[in-house]
């Protein structure tokens, strides 16, 4: 009996005692909401100038939501808007994907074939200036704002590039930005196939697939995911899919540890087993992560290139108003690849080193011809001379097709060529 009232006691005692610490906490959030409340009120009643409520809400929770992370985002009715039209994926703009790196607007890549890219945007510039406004302090939705415009109309971009003593202005016109995601080429006297994908719409998967299969006499894959700034999700496990047959491609964890959502491989999305190698630069980030990632994991591939931007966390748009205008862009999870490792500010780092650049050649190399080849050259030579080469003649396959001296002008494909060489020797012993 005695033994039933002590622990009848300890059983209040503890009772008691979460009852207070749930008093405790529930004070503390109405002295911090209370807290906020004054704060509006008072700069809605003293601010020098006339600022409306509704203003200074907006100002707060972009505040807020700037101080999370820069990812996270708080989006008016007009920034909501925006952001439907750029998932349709046609909008006007620039074609470059930004984000912030240690508080300064940086460019993730620039798009293939946009404004932008055509205008020399590198991966990794520092955007200072956008026009006259400077971007220190500037929020990642208000610089999009300003960079987005009617097409045909210029902006001038002032940046800050690795290499340069000074910051360049490079002037851009704007213009309707229309991406194709996937092409292939295959590769000049090479049995082999090159993928390149500039980002993950909701084509991806279908493309590289289609691609895979009008080609199925190559002998080796290269997936060049070069200055790819992400997109679908569900694209980026498609992808990984085509060439793992079983295993997790990437797993996401909120705050909740125990709250895991894994996605796995299985064997009958599986499309080519193929020797490969992937290309990944600074510029690759988000699902390009999780796709080179997960093929580095599963060593499936081999990765050359840079080390990858380091975007590995989930954004949800989430609405805040009864007619869902207004959102927010909030960060609730982070990937995870096979192995448990993370992408977030880490990034993925490649298997072999290869830098951007002219591939390292002799002084004489254009000179070294051999013998049957010389008649060849010297009529080429000759036309050039007579100027016979007349842009009407030219094979539209050609574009299909990467010549050696594009691989020569390209460092990491030229790398990554010989790699794919050698795994394809290594696995037919």
């Amino acid at each position: 009996m005695k033994k039933l009232l002590i622990a009848i006691s300890l059983g209040l005692l503890f009772s008691q005692s979460i009852v207070a610490d749930e008093d405790i906490e529930e004070k503390s959030r109405f002295e911090s909401l209370s807290k906020l409340t004054k704060v509006i009120g008072t700069v809605e009643k003293y601010y020098v100038d006339d600022i409306k409520l509704e203003e200074i809400v907006n100002k707060a929770l972009k505040g807020l939501m700037q101080e999370l992370d820069a990812h996270s985002t708080f989006l008016d009715a007009k920034s909501s808007k925006e952001m439907s039209i750029q998932t349709k994926g046609e909008f006007g703009g620039l074609g470059i994907t930004v984000g912030m790196r240690d508080g300064a607007l940086t460019v993730i890549s620039p798009i293939d074939d946009t404004p932008a890219f055509k205008a020399g945007i590198k991966s990794s510039d520092i955007i200072l200036k956008i026009d006259e406004t400077s971007t220190l302090n500037m929020t990642l939705d208000e610089a999009v704002s300003l960079m987005r415009g009617k097409p045909k109309t210029d902006i001038l971009l002032t940046v800050v590039r690795k290499g340069e003593n000074k910051p360049v202005k490079i002037k851009i016109t704007r213009d309707i930005i229309k991406i194709q995601s996937v092409f292939s080429k295959t590769f000049e006297k090479e049995n082999l196939l090159y993928l390149r994908v500039s980002s993950f719409d909701r084509k991806v998967v279908d493309g590289l697939e289609k691609a895979i299969k009008n080609n199925p006499d190559v002998k080796g894959l290269i997936l060049d995911l070069r200055n790819n700034p992400g997109g679908l999700l569900s694209q980026a496990i498609g992808v990984v899919d085509l060439f793992v047959d079983r295993g997790v491609i990437v797993s996401q964890k909120g705050r909740d540890e125990d709250d895991e959502e894994k996605f796995e491989a299985t064997s009958s999305n599986t499309v080519s087993r193929l020797p490969m190698v992937v290309l990944i630069n600074g510029g690759s980030a988000s699902a390009s992560e999780i796709v080179s990632g997960a093929l580095q994991d599963h060593k499936r591939a081999i990765l050359i290139g840079e080390k990858s931007f380091g975007k590995g966390s989930v954004q949800a748009i989430l609405p805040i108003t009864k007619d869902r205008k207004e959102t927010i862009k909030l960060t609730i999870a982070k990937y995870y690849l096979p192995s448990g490792r993370t992408i977030q500010a880490v990034g993925v780092t490649p298997d072999i080193i290869a830098y951007a650049g002219k591939s390292t050649q002799g002084e004489d190399s254009e000179f070294k011809i051999k013998e049957a080849d010389l008649k060849k050259h010297l009529e080429s030579e000759l036309e050039k001379v007579d100027k016979k080469v007349k842009k009407e003649q030219e094979n539209k396959e050609d574009n299909k097709i990467i010549t050696k001296e594009d691989v020569l002008n390209d460092n990491q494909l030229n790398t990554s060529l010989g790699i794919l060489k050698s795994l394809i020797i290594i696995n037919e012993k």
